[in-house]
């Protein structure tokens, strides 16, 4: 295989991840958008187009075992090809959080939300957010932004310790209201999960970029 060729197949391999993590932003967004407007058959899509992020996962680790079994790449190659590895792991998860929100909105089924939908809509888009700016860090090669994104964490820790206390409280004015309380609490603790996995992946993004290990959490 030529350099260009390689380098080529290097490019093409980071197009792949960034396809990926576009399909589970999207799962995402729509999980919480879809779980807002009580819509059973969007659920349904977002949980049937998990099997299309786990086959784009899939693709992208046969792609890097060839490519350390044929080139043996070495320094900084070695490390991006072991980076998008690492951080591909990550966007599965963070895909299957997706999928398990939408599975949650369908258990709820048509039935009125406890209460109205605020802080959860918002622990969506901060952890979207932080998504999108490792992403454009990972393909920027933007050390600086991958240690900024990481300290966004903690408004997600805010509010998902503001949402546990709400639903507790109505579950302790109302026990019948406990079932659902339970599934918007672990729709909550799904993003809140979302959001470290993204710091993961930035600390991923700077042993990719710099060589060194840092452990944000």
């Amino acid at each position: 295989m030529s350099r260009d060729q390689y380098q080529t197949d290097l490019q093409d391999l980071k197009n792949q991840m960034t396809s990926v993590v576009e399909l589970v932003k999207k799962n995402l967004k729509d999980s919480i958008r879809f779980l807002a407007s009580r819509d059973m058959k969007g659920a349904d899509l977002v949980i049937q187009s998990d099997e299309q992020v786990n086959h784009k996962c899939w693709n992208i680790e046969e792609r890097c075992i060839r490519l350390i079994a044929t080139q043996q790449p070495v320094a900084g190659d070695l490390r991006f090809i072991f980076s998008v590895l690492q951080i591909t792991n990550e966007v599965e998860r963070i895909g299957d959080y997706a999928k398990g929100i939408a599975r949650i909105s369908r258990k709820i089924g048509g039935d009125p939300l406890v209460k109205p939908l605020v802080d959860i809509p918002r622990m969506a888009d901060i952890a979207i957010g932080m998504m999108e700016d490792a992403q454009k860090a990972f393909c920027e090669e933007d050390e600086e932004s991958a240690r900024e994104i990481p300290t966004r964490d903690i408004q997600i820790d805010v509010l998902y310790r503001q949402v546990h206390r709400e639903l507790l409280t109505f579950v302790m004015e109302r026990p019948t209201n406990m079932e659902q309380c339970m599934q918007l609490d672990w729709i909550a603790h799904n993003l809140e999960r979302v959001g470290d996995r993204v710091i993961n992946i930035c600390e991923r993004i700077i042993f990719t970029i710099s060589g060194e290990v840092v452990d944000f959490n």
